[in-house]
């Protein structure tokens, strides 16, 4: 088999078994088994907890003892195994667990399959700026395809979207046995201090106040990033409770509009080296923070019909600019601002920053804020129905009523158990403030000349 196209069976795989279920757990989450908000935002954030620390630990294995694809395999059957057991939680808290360790599998093996894709394009002689963007452009594929499957199986508030998942990671492992191999490189040397040896001397970075800056703003817009990957798709499915909306496309196949992001995500990339050398890395990640309040301010005014839908889809369109623009501008700052020997550790605490910290803060953040402040209770059918745009005897709301709240009307009109509504309007507009004043501060504060040179290379 071509050596690219096996990488690019790698790549596709490596983002189809998050994709399963990352942007659906949401309707599981809430629709299926009622769980709060505050929890929720804990179990997204398992994510940036294992990003934390294991990528590191992974690293080191990988750099002195053990073939990057035989640890891939290892990482990736384990992350399988564990999908099938995480649907059969009966309670949060070992949601969470499981949903802990499933990422400690998961997390480290996006970093190993990129180094296992440069490792086989440099052993075979071929230009790895050339060759590897197309071979990780069908990662955001199989993500994609991953997210329509889910939808089209009626499985986006089952648990078969973490066996899907699932099935497709222990093919992944046992795949990634047949790909070229990559030895340990063994490049850090046994006697090197112990912060050098874990890849922690990049630290030392935070002593500048140009770059403590930034990797603080990339923890603060990573945390963005979690909000939209969290909430997406389950914003869209509680139209539902809408008697006007129940049947509507976007209820139904909201996963596959939420894939919209992606697809634009692609396209974005394209533009990336265009407006790097024609505006500078301080303006494109400009541009990043300013396309997050429309992200989320278009959220804010969306509706599944008419005008709404528009917006809907016009916040699906700029998530491309502002997910793609940030991290490879951010990336492309990091490698051109900083001494090569700590250069991929530098890369590597970017990443922490934004996936780690900026995703635990985030979702631990949200998942609060939206319980305590944009969560409303209702108690009284008259309340709810007017809340809904309907009526209280309308058989659409009294079958989601009874299906959709497990709760009933009272002879007396007020409900058989506490009715809750995630009040969304005011959830996305207090997102786009939240992103909007990072925009100010970031253009504010942070100082950079655009050098045309640093970007001269660049060239997907």
């Amino acid at each position: 088999m071509n050596l690219k196209l096996r990488l690019t069976i790698l790549s596709f795989l490596q983002f189809f078994v998050w994709g399963a279920w990352l942007i659906t757990m949401a309707n599981f989450w809430f629709g299926t088994k009622h769980w709060d908000g505050t929890q929720f935002g804990a179990v997204f954030g398992t994510m940036g907890i294992a990003s934390i620390f294991m990528p590191t630990i992974t690293g080191i294995i990988a750099d002195r003892w053990v073939n990057a694809e035989r640890i891939f395999s290892v990482l990736q059957i384990l992350y399988g195994v564990t999908l099938f057991i995480l649907p059969h939680s009966t309670d949060p808290n070992s949601f969470f667990s499981i949903m802990l360790v499933a990422m400690c599998f998961y997390m480290p093996t996006i970093a190993l399959a990129n180094s296992i894709s440069y490792t086989v394009l440099k052993n075979s002689d071929l230009d790895v700026v050339k060759d590897f963007p197309p071979i990780r452009v069908w990662g955001t594929i199989g993500f994609i395809v991953a997210m329509w499957i889910t939808n089209l199986t009626g499985n986006k508030a089952t648990e078969g979207q973490f066996y899907i998942g699932g099935v497709a990671a222990i093919i992944l492992g046992i795949y990634a046995l047949s790909l070229p191999k990559c030895p340990p490189q063994k490049l850090i040397d046994k006697s090197a201090p112990l912060m050098e040896q874990l890849g922690l001397n990049a630290f030392k970075l935070f002593g500048s106040y140009k770059m403590a800056l930034f990797f603080v703003f990339s923890m603060l817009l990573g945390a963005a990033l979690q909000l939209t990957n969290a909430y997406g798709d389950v914003f869209l499915s509680e139209f539902a409770h809408f008697p006007k909306y129940a049947d509507s496309f976007v209820v139904q196949r909201s996963t596959i509009i939420m894939s919209i992001s992606q697809v634009s995500e692609t396209l974005f990339i394209l533009a990336i080296p265009f407006f790097l050398k024609r505006f500078g890395i301080k303006k494109v990640m400009l541009m990043s923070m300013f396309a997050w309040v429309l992200r989320f301010g278009f959220f804010a005014y969306g509706v599944p019909d008419g005008y709404g839908l528009s917006l809907i889809i016009l916040s699906c369109i700029v998530y491309g600019m502002a997910f793609d623009f940030f991290n490879i501008s951010g990336s492309l700052f990091v490698e051109t601002t900083t001494d090569k020997k700590i250069r991929s550790s530098a890369q590597g605490l970017f990443m922490m920053m934004t996936n780690g910290f900026g995703a635990v803060f985030g979702s631990y953040i949200a998942g609060w804020a939206i319980d305590k402040f944009f969560t409303h209770r209702f108690t009284t059918v008259s309340d709810l129905s007017a809340y809904l745009q309907t009526t209280p005897d309308n058989p659409t709301f009294l079958e989601i009523l009874k299906n959709g709240f497990n709760s009933a009307v009272n002879p007396d009109g007020t409900l058989s158990s506490i009715v809750m509504v995630k009040d969304w309007q005011n959830i996305w507009l207090s997102f786009a403030a939240y992103a909007l004043v990072l925009a100010i501060l970031f253009a504010i504060l942070f100082r950079h000349k655009h050098n045309p040179e640093d970007v001269s290379t660049v060239k997907h």
